[in-house]
């Protein structure tokens, strides 16, 4: 379009008309299609500019979208690792969710010592079990025994209470080893075999051996069963029932009505020393 209002020549008609002052209807008429047609063409262009704008703009943008993902990504492999930053923002969440986690719900050793602190149900299918009673301790010397002395009396009693004799007869017993052997287990100087079996001592009466003095020879039995102290006892005590009344007679005679003694008074003074140490041995009312 010129200066002067008129559309330049590209747009003028093919066959000219006569121009007038005001010019002609056709011309005007002419000239305003032309002008509206320019309009439109003109808002076409700057349409398609404006597209072509606005999709440069977006294409700009998801480049750079896929360039910073691109960073990121290249960062990481780069990295080969979290940065120290990193990871102790991870360590830090996992703090806080293993405290999330102690919270929520007691631990496992917890757990554990509750139920150790709590007592269990008792078992009633399975039987109950029998204790063994506990064995009784040795009673300790009484009556100015030895340890040796105070074992042998125990032989002596032990052996009785098996045979089933009355006290009465236990205390014979002891009060006739005290006076033969002063209660040790003695062999013979006469009978070197003797010697062969445990003993606590030598005597060199004749071949009498053991905490009787029991003879071999006189039939009381093999010199190697005399030197044990329960058979030796048992010789002692059998042949004590045999002897008629013997519990309604004093200890000294009961004893030499069985060992036949050159001294038979002897055996009533250990009476007294023979009583405490069965009473030590088994107590009263037992």
């Amino acid at each position: 379009m010129r200066d002067d209002g008129t559309l330049d020549e590209t747009y003028a008609p093919s066959t000219p008309t006569a121009d007038t002052e005001d010019g002609t209807s056709t011309e005007r008429t002419t000239a305003a299609s032309r002008l509206r047609a320019y309009a439109r063409d003109l808002t076409g262009r700057r349409r398609a500019q404006l597209a072509l704008a606005t999709g440069v703009v977006c294409c700009l943008g998801l480049t750079a979208v896929v360039q910073v993902r691109d960073e990121d990504a290249g960062a990481t492999t780069r990295g080969g690792s979290p940065s120290s930053a990193e990871l102790a923002q991870r360590a830090e969440q996992q703090r806080a969710s293993r405290s999330l986690d102690r919270t929520a719900a007691p631990s496992t050793s917890a757990a554990a010592q509750s139920a150790a602190a709590s007592p269990a149900d008792p078992d009633t299918s399975a039987p109950a079990r029998k204790v063994a009673p506990a064995r009784p301790t040795d009673p300790a010397p009484v009556a100015g025994l030895d340890e040796d002395q105070m074992e042998n009396a125990e032989a002596i009693v032990r052996t009785g209470r098996k045979m089933g004799v009355p006290r009465r007869g236990l205390v014979i017993a002891v009060a006739t080893a005290m006076q033969e052997s002063n209660l040790y287990n003695v062999a013979s100087g006469v009978l070197p075999e003797s010697q062969d079996y445990p003993h606590q001592g030598v005597g060199w009466d004749h071949d009498s051996v053991g905490l009787f003095q029991q003879r071999s020879s006189s039939g009381w039995g093999p010199v190697g069963r005399l030197m044990d102290p329960e058979f030796a006892t048992r010789q002692f005590l059998s042949a004590l029932e045999q002897v008629p009344g013997w519990q309604r007679m004093r200890l000294t005679d009961a004893a030499q009505a069985v060992q036949v003694s050159a001294y038979p008074e002897h055996y009533q003074q250990h009476e007294w020393r023979a009583t405490r140490v069965v009473d030590a041995i088994v107590p009263a009312g037992r």
